[in-house]
């Protein structure tokens, strides 16, 4: 005679190493992910919009935000919260003495008033490209692009250009983690494709990346190395794609680029 079966019990979440540990300050963390809230999007936000964003508490975003305002770093009008100018303070120490940042802003600007483009320089931070230094010669995204901008390193050239040189582990893991949407209709969003194309770039040392990002931006790429041979970060230029044609930018833009990478990886430690 057969036995009814018991019941499975639900498996145990896993613990968080974070949550559980004793050092960690969850109140700073939440008052930054308060901050990291607000982008040139939306400057502007409600408390159920920020605890959205971020899956926070509304009584605990609307405590970081009290604190926030009290310190001079927010500012409320109504029910609409905004950052104020004093935020930047927070990153200035950082710009201002990180040999990467100091050192390229001369480059920066040499290449976009020789090429009259827009010139980038970024790094890989928390699966995005973090824009330490940029020099803009005119608007050519929607969205305005400054030091501190953020955007997917999937579908950008200088995201790419890092991607292609994480170790194989953190790659892995980077395509295991981060979902591929398709901002326009010719982003890549198959892992397998992205791969091969990351080899790919790897071996020619330069990415140039067509309208994956955002319709008409054409952008170029190549790797910013330290004294030990490691890539930093990445410089790119970005133009109008019905303006400048991907052979322009691999004749004339892509050697300026490849001088100056070098030129900066002197200065790097």
């Amino acid at each position: 005679m057969s036995t009814p079966h018991e019941p499975e019990l639900p498996a145990e979440p896993a613990a968080d190493p974070i949550a559980s540990d004793p050092n960690f300050m969850l109140s700073l963390a939440r008052g930054l992910a308060v901050l990291q809230a607000f982008s040139d999007q939306r400057r502007s936000l409600t408390i159920a919009q920020i605890s959205h964003r971020t899956a926070i508490p509304r009584a605990s975003v609307r405590r970081c935000l009290h604190t926030l305002i009290a310190l001079g770093y927010a500012s409320a009008d109504g029910n609409q919260f905004s950052l104020k100018p004093k935020v930047l303070s927070l990153g200035y120490s950082y710009l201002s003495s990180t040999p990467l940042t100091v050192s390229a802003h001369p480059y920066l600007n040499q290449i976009s008033r020789s090429l009259n483009e827009s010139c980038s320089l970024g790094v890989l931070q928390d699966d995005e490209v973090l824009y330490v230094g940029r020099s803009a010669a005119s608007r050519i995204m929607s969205v305005s692009l400054t030091t501190g901008s953020r955007l997917p390193a999937y579908c950008t050239a200088l995201g790419r250009m890092l991607l292609a040189h994480l170790p194989a582990p953190d790659l892995d893991d980077y395509l295991a983690r981060v979902p591929l949407k398709a901002m326009t209709e010719r982003t890549v969003v198959n892992p397998e494709r992205l791969r091969a194309i990351l080899a790919d770039v790897r071996s020619a040392g330069y990415v140039l990346v067509e309208e994956e990002l955002e319709v008409g931006l054409r952008s170029i790429s190549v790797p910013v190395r330290g004294a030990s041979g490691n890539v930093l970060a990445a410089l790119n230029i970005g133009a109008h794609a019905a303006r400048v044609s991907r052979r322009k930018m691999e004749e004339e833009f892509l050697p300026v680029l490849r001088a100056s990478a070098q030129e900066l990886s002197i200065l790097l430690p």
